[in-house]
């Protein structure tokens, strides 16, 4: 694993461009090219916004999953429908592990308990502009009762909690439907993986 200290690259200046609620930093670099030599001075700008955690809610019993919907100002900018589908997500905060991010966001977007998780994996969604690390899991739930609007008013949210079957939910992501990553990794996650989750969960 590389780091900090590696000797196959050179940073040769880092400042931060701008601080807001996220941050930018410029970069100054070169590194190791695989023929053996070095590449020339680089300048390259990195989006820093943290690390995140993906929980898609799955109840075994009904085979049903909470999906939420909100605003999204980079969907709205691309030209995508800026409402968009997806699985519960937010950002760590400092010392907390990925299971207690999962736990808290699920309660607070969702309105809903998670009793265990199963993880998928941890991905770097953009590494060539952003070091956003991004843990998902599958945390299983009861869905009874589940919907309505929920989210965290002193944030602004305005989030749309439904439950929807888990067949009607991976052929939506197969159809193109769901563009997210935050919304897509996990579906077709448990498209593969749903029989063994349910014979362990239920």
């Amino acid at each position: 694993m590389t780091g900090p200290d590696d000797p196959a690259i050179e940073i040769i200046e880092r400042q931060t461009a701008f601080q807001g609620y996220f941050r930018i930093e410029q970069f100054a670099l070169r590194h190791r090219t695989y023929s053996g030599g070095w590449t020339p001075e680089v300048k390259v700008e990195l989006f820093e916004r943290g690390n995140t955690v993906v929980v898609l809610p799955y109840d075994p019993v009904r085979d049903t999953v909470v999906l939420i919907e909100q605003f999204r100002i980079g969907a709205y900018v691309a030209g995508v429908e800026p409402w968009l589908v997806e699985t519960v997500a937010g950002t760590r905060e400092p010392g907390e592990a990925p299971e207690e991010t999962g736990y808290r966001e699920v309660q607070e977007e969702a309105g809903c308990m998670v009793t265990e998780l199963a993880p998928i994996g941890e991905f770097l969604l953009s590494p060539g502009a952003c070091s956003e690390r991004c843990a998902m899991f599958v945390g299983r739930v009861d869905s009874e009762g589940v919907g309505g609007i929920h989210g965290l008013a002193d944030d602004g949210e305005d989030i749309q909690v439904s439950v929807v079957q888990a067949d009607e939910a991976i052929r939506r992501v197969m159809a193109g439907d769901i563009p997210s990553t935050y919304g897509a990794i996990p579906l077709l996650w448990l498209a593969s993986n749903r029989d063994d989750l349910r014979s362990r969960w239920r």
